[in-house]
């Protein structure tokens, strides 16, 4: 049995997950199954985690760094800046995680991780490669100079960014993430404008962009072939990469924790998260979205934004429709036989 990794020897499932939103005994024929699981993983990052329930970074970390490990034969170096990640994965004095593992600050993973690159060039072992991670707020916000640093000098790192909106750890403040109108612990839905305002945040995919370094990308939690596709491209390049996964969180979006995958796949399928690749400043390949929808569809599941369904016709669902719309003319998200 085959699946996108070749992974040998590979493990018979009694629950696995095809063309649906739910996990279980599907009676397909296994040439038909998507594999989530083999003997071949490194499960880099164990069970016994206090993630919550439906924890899209969860999901999206345990994917990406067995990815990365089995790209560069477990060869493989995590710088994690602190943050949700972080603190439930290593509560003191447990972890975790089964993969050599720093823990930076909130900001200087990206340094951390050049100084340990550094190091491993110094000493002539160029197997051994090295992966920073973090937040949104440890990404966006407080390490984001580090990072800069970082893809300007093409440092030999891949940094990925989980991004779940807010600063989901220390009570669900408002991050650049952040987007407009939502709900959070600093951006309480009251006064005139509830919620985030608009015209505010930063897309650091863009950034990296900017700084023309071999490759970027975005990925998200509802493909996750995608992502680990995304992971071994980036293993194999040198230089500075950078990959922003969209990872829903239950508790921070209030959303229910079943919806993780649901709430990732219409953040999609709305253009409300554009899915691409670039290499040295040019965008090479997008997704298309298959079936597309309203942002309402993508609002509605979510508590931070019920605010703006207590009146019919928002103006402001509107005018994320209009940010959604933008990104699908900016990353060319529509296939050219849907647009006639």
């Amino acid at each position: 049995m085959n699946n996108i990794l070749d992974l040998e020897p590979t493990q018979k499932l009694k629950f696995y997950q095809k063309g649906t939103f739910t996990v279980g005994n599907r009676l397909v024929s296994e040439e038909e199954r998507a594999v989530q699981s083999s003997m071949g993983r490194s499960n880099s990052i164990n069970c016994g985690h206090r993630g919550c329930r439906g924890c899209g970074e969860a999901l999206g970390a345990r994917f990406a760094v067995d990815a990365a490990m089995r790209a560069c034969d477990n060869n493989l170096v995590v710088v994690n800046a602190t943050g949700c990640l972080e603190v439930f994965s290593t509560p003191y004095p447990e972890s975790a995680w089964q993969v050599a593992w720093v823990h930076s600050l909130f900001g200087n993973a990206a340094a951390v991780a050049t100084g340990v690159a550094a190091a491993y060039r110094v000493k002539g072992r160029k197997e051994v490669r090295v992966m920073a991670q973090g937040g949104d707020g440890g990404t966006t916000d407080i390490g984001l100079g580090c990072l800069s640093g970082m893809f300007e000098r093409n440092d030999d790192v891949m940094y990925i960014c989980y991004d779940n909106e807010a600063y989901m750890n220390t009570g669900v403040q408002r991050s650049s993430a952040t987007p407009p109108a939502a709900r959070t612990a600093t951006t309480d839905a009251v006064g005139p404008e509830p919620g985030n305002v608009f015209g505010t945040g930063k897309s650091v995919a863009r950034i990296a962009m900017a700084h023309r370094i071999p490759y970027v990308a975005t990925a998200t939690v509802a493909d996750l072939h995608d992502l680990e596709r995304k992971v071994i491209k980036s293993m194999s390049i040198h230089g500075a990469r950078y990959i922003h996964i969209n990872v829903p969180c239950p508790l921070g979006w209030g959303a229910q924790s079943h919806d993780t995958i649901r709430l990732a796949r219409l953040a999609v399928e709305t253009g409300i998260f554009p899915v691409y690749e670039g290499e040295y400043g040019k965008v090479t390949e997008s997704r298309k979205i298959r079936d597309r929808q309203p942002v309402e569809a993508f609002l509605k599941p979510q508590r931070r934004f019920a605010h703006l369904f207590k009146k019919p016709n928002d103006p402001r669902i509107a005018q994320i429709q209009a940010i959604a719309d933008a990104n699908i003319a900016e990353f060319d998200l529509i296939a050219k036989e849907d647009q006639e």
